[in-house]
This record gives structure tokens, sequence and C-alpha cells, in this order.
């Protein structure tokens, strides 16, 4: 047979070749059987789109009579309920222990709930206003009772708002509706029922109650967290503040540090970032449709609404916006999302950092009986906390880069695309808060190797040659860069070769005598010093006072 242009095809067992004579080259009566060639295991075979012969035409066809694949079980969704093992997202199944803290303020409770207290409030202050004699002053019970509702708010409080919202297709509406049945039994709340919600917009309310779901869940839950980080990260400096460590840059040896020096790099970044976050203000506004304030002034136009509406907004802890259209500008949250994800990638840093000083041998980590670092080699210690804060920090980065970027941006007065990427606030902290104290769980675990870092630097005493080139310049020694370069580029530095060199040099004797008591192991400069000092350049980072926590409950 005579073969083609051909193409590739490995053959297994399970599959034979099928040489079918081409109908078109044989009268009807000439009776030719297909060709099967069974082929081994191992076979590799070159077939061709057409194999000729001198009277015939075969055409060759490759059929697979292997096992089908396995049938996957068809399921479906109305099979399952929520549960840790059906959530999609990780931070509400798998994580949850370790990011539960964020629920009451991220959740959609907590976002139903701060419509609520909005709601509440803002009634309170209609009350407090002369001009709207159609609510006057409330008794102080009826001001307690209101204070209530905020106070015993409870999850079946919300599933009542939820099934409301079944039936007006509008969440804010049911939160009006949800407060008017509430309050419909008390008789001095009653008559003013319709001044819920007053000349209010949904935005109203909803950019009140983002501002106050990030100002909790930050002071609640994200600092405290950050806080534990950097002071764990400022202990490790100070403890291995004196043990002295091999630079490296462009990863090759480099003038030395120590341990806790580098460790205090680290501290004091994440300590401006921490600081800078808490300068950040958190702003609200109350200025109707499109921030003009236009149905309270048809209703009441001798109040001086903007002013009104400054008052209320800061009585809740909160900086006004004045300037705004349907929405606040969620500039603030812009501002806000771009700090945390600066914080993650200096953590990010510091997580790689570690992961690689223990990979060096430079810290060891402890282990806990029944853990498994590998499913088959039974020896692995892996710095598996490091690699899980590092992963989440990324996914938090991503959802909070978007909020950042997406949420200063809508059309003209107003569009709807932020009111759905407002909802995924929580993911992008949910994944930071499972970083941070992912983190801190690695850090628990370290133990430092000072025999491997010792080691590094008995073989590293090239890195000498920056000291020993400095003083030379400093007592006029012609070309000392180039006569160290010319010692130690791309050559075995040891010890010997070094004092050999600087006994050689023509310098003062005390100049000469430093020198040759300088080891890789001294000469850290300033670094211990440095490390030490650590919790000073922290509070320094963080002179300025940062905002309060103002009970938005009382």
């Amino acid at each position: 047979m005579e073969f083609g242009a051909a193409s590739s095809r490995v053959l297994n067992s399970n599959h034979f070749l099928c040489l079918i004579p081409n109908p078109k080259k044989f009268q009807s009566q000439i009776d030719l059987p297909s060709l099967n060639l069974r082929l081994p295991s191992n076979a590799s075979f070159q077939i061709s789109s057409s194999i000729s012969r001198r009277d015939c035409t075969f055409k060759a066809t490759l059929k697979d009579t292997s096992t089908s694949t396995p049938t996957v079980k068809k399921m479906s969704g109305n099979e399952f309920e929520l549960s840790s093992l059906t959530a999609l997202s990780p931070l509400d199944g798998r994580y949850w222990s370790k990011v539960k803290d964020l629920a009451p303020y991220m959740s959609e409770y907590g976002l139903i709930y701060f419509r609520v207290l909005v709601e509440i409030k803002w009634l309170l202050k209609l009350s407090q206003i002369p001009q709207v004699a159609e609510v006057p002053s409330f008794s102080e019970e009826a001001q307690s009772y209101l204070q209530g509702v905020i106070d015993d708010f409870s999850m079946n409080d919300a599933l009542e708002i939820k099934n409301i919202e079944r039936v007006t297709n509008h969440d804010v509406k049911a939160v009006e509706y949800f407060l008017k049945q509430k309050c419909q039994s008390h008789p001095e709340i009653a008559e003013v029922l319709e001044f819920f919600h007053f000349a209010c917009t949904s935005e109203d309310i909803n950019n009140l109650a983002h501002a106050l779901m990030l100002k909790e869940a930050m002071h609640t839950a994200i600092f405290p967290v950050m806080d534990e980080l950097i002071e764990a990260i400022c202990n490790m400096a100070k403890d291995h503040a004196h043990i002295p460590m091999l630079s490296r840059t462009h990863g090759q040896p480099a003038s030395p540090t120590t341990l806790g020096k580098e460790m205090a790099v680290f501290a004091v970044r994440l300590s401006r970032e921490r600081r800078d976050m808490s300068q950040i203000e958190l702003m609200g506004k109350l200025a109707g449709a499109v921030g003009n304030y236009n149905a309270h002034l048809v209703a009441y136009p001798d109040v001086k609404w903007p002013q009104i509406a400054e008052d209320f907004v800061k009585s809740l802890g909160l900086s006004f916006n004045p300037y705004v259209t349907q929405i606040e500008t969620h500039d603030y949250m812009a501002k806000l999302f771009h700090a945390i994800i600066q914080f993650n990638n200096i953590l990010i840093d510091f997580d790689r950092d570690v992961w690689s000083y223990i990979s060096l041998g430079y810290f060891k980590q402890t282990t806990k009986a029944g853990e498994i670092g590998s499913s088959t080699m039974p020896h692995k210690v892996n710095p598996i906390d490091f690699e899980n804060s590092e992963g989440n920090l990324g996914v938090a980065n991503g959802g909070l880069s978007h909020l950042s970027i997406k949420l200063p941006i809508s059309r003209w007065q107003r569009d709807l695309t932020d009111s759905t990427v407002l909802r995924n606030m929580g993911v992008g902290l949910g994944h930071s808060i499972l970083a941070y104290t992912s983190t801190l769980q690695g850090i628990t675990k370290l133990q430092v190797n000072e025999a491997c870092l010792s080691e590094d630097l008995n073989q590293s005493w090239e890195v000498l040659a920056e000291p020993i080139q400095t003083v030379m310049r400093r007592y006029g020694v012609p070309e000392p860069y180039e006569k160290l370069k010319e010692l130690t580029r791309g050559r075995a530095v040891t010890k010997e070769s070094i004092t050999q060199f600087i006994e050689g040099l023509e310098l003062p004797k005390e100049a000469k005598s430093n020198l040759l008591k300088l080891t890789p192991h001294t000469y850290v400069g300033a670094a211990v010093e440095l490390a030490r000092t650590v919790d000073v350049a922290v509070n320094l980072v963080n002179k300025t006072k940062v905002f309060e926590i103002h009970s938005v409950k009382s």
C-alpha cells in the first residue's frame, strides 16, 4: 500500500482500523469484505485520508470501541437547601467560622437592619423640626417605642420584610411597609405613619445604610484583626532584632541585615496604611431624588433642608456630602477599598517573603498532631497558612478593585449598576479578614532556625566588599571599588582572602583594625536598633487620632 499525506493518532487495544472499499471503484457484483486490523495496546499508527492501490481505493475509518464515559448523577438545585456544603461562596461554607463576625453588618440582614435604623431616625428627626407641624414632638414613651424597634430588631423581623418584598418587588419600600405595620398599634406614632420615608428616594436610605454597614464592619471586625496582625509582626521584629541575616537583592547575597529589622519594615508599612484607612471620611446624603431637595422644598419651603440633612447625617456618625445626584457619589468607598487593597498588597509581600524564608530554612514550622502536609509525601510541612493568605488576598483585591473602579461611575443622575455591586462589599472584606487570620495563624507556627541563618552568613564573606571599599574611599585609597570588584566578583571569597586583602591596604591602624574585626554576622548597621524601636515607629505613624466609633443604636 502507498500512504499519502498522513495524520497521526495513537490507538489503544480498544481501537481497530476498518478499511472499507470505496463503492465508486467497484462494480456492484464484486463482494470485497471490510478488512479489520486489530492493533496491540502500545501501537502508534499513522493513517491517511485515503489508501491507494493500483486497482482499488480504500477509505480508512477509525472506530472507538472503548467504554463510554461514566454517567454523572443528574442533580437539581431544587434538591438542595443552603448549608455549609451547598453554599456557592466558600465564605458562607468552608470558611464561615472565620468570617462570621462580618455577618451582622455586611449581610442582607445587616443591610435591612441599617435601613430600618435610618428610616426611624429620620422620622424622629422630622419630629424635631418646628415647621413640620404634622409630626409633633414624640413623647418619651413613643421615642422609646421607636428605639425599641431598632434595638429589638430580629431575624424574624428581617424575614418579614423579605416576605413583604416578595409582593412589592422593592426592598426599601418593603422596609417602609414593615415599619407602618409595626407602629400602627401605637396611637401616637399611628398618626404620622405616612411620614416614614418622607421626601426620600430609596438611595437616601441605602447610601446611609451602606455607610453604616462599612463603618461598623471596619471598626468591629476589620480594624481589630489588622491591629492584631501589626502587633504580631512588631513582636517578631523585637524578638528577632538581634538575629543577623543575609540580605538578598535580585535574589543574590547582599549586605547583611537582621531578621527583626526586616519584620519591622512590614509592621511600619502596614501601620501606615491602617492609619490612612482610619482617616477616610465615610459620607452620606439625604437630598432627595436628584440631590436638590426638590420634594422637601415644595412640601415645606421655609425649612432649611440642606442644614437639616447635614445635621441628620452627622448624627449618624458620618460626614455629610452636600453635592450629590440621586446617589452619594461613592468616592469615599473607592478611597477606602483602594486603601484596603494597598494594605493587602503589603501583606502579600510579607506572606511571600516569609514563605521564601521558610523555603531557605530560616524558619521552621511547628507541627500539630494529626495534621497532614501531603497526601503522598509524609515528610511535608507546608507553609499553607501563608499560601492561603496570599490566595485570599488576591481574591479580595480583585473584588475590591472592581468596587473601587465601578462605584464612582454612574450615568447622569443615577443608574442601577451600583446596586448589585454594593451587595458584594462583604466578599472583598470577607476574603481580607480570612487572609489576615491565616497569616496570624502562620506566624504562631514559626520557629527561627538560627543555625541556618548563621551558615548562610559564613558562606558569604564577599558581602564585606561594600564596607571595605567605603573605608578605602574615606582614606583616599585609589580605585577602591575596582579593586574589590577584582577580588570578589565571580570568585569564591573566604575569611582568609578578605583578611589578607585588608592587611595589605594602606590604612590607619584603627581603621584597619575595625575592618579586620568585621564579619558578615556583625556587619548589620543600625538594623538591631531599628527593629527594637519598631513600636515607636508604629506609634509615630499612627499619631493622628483615628475617628471614634459612634454608636448608631443610641
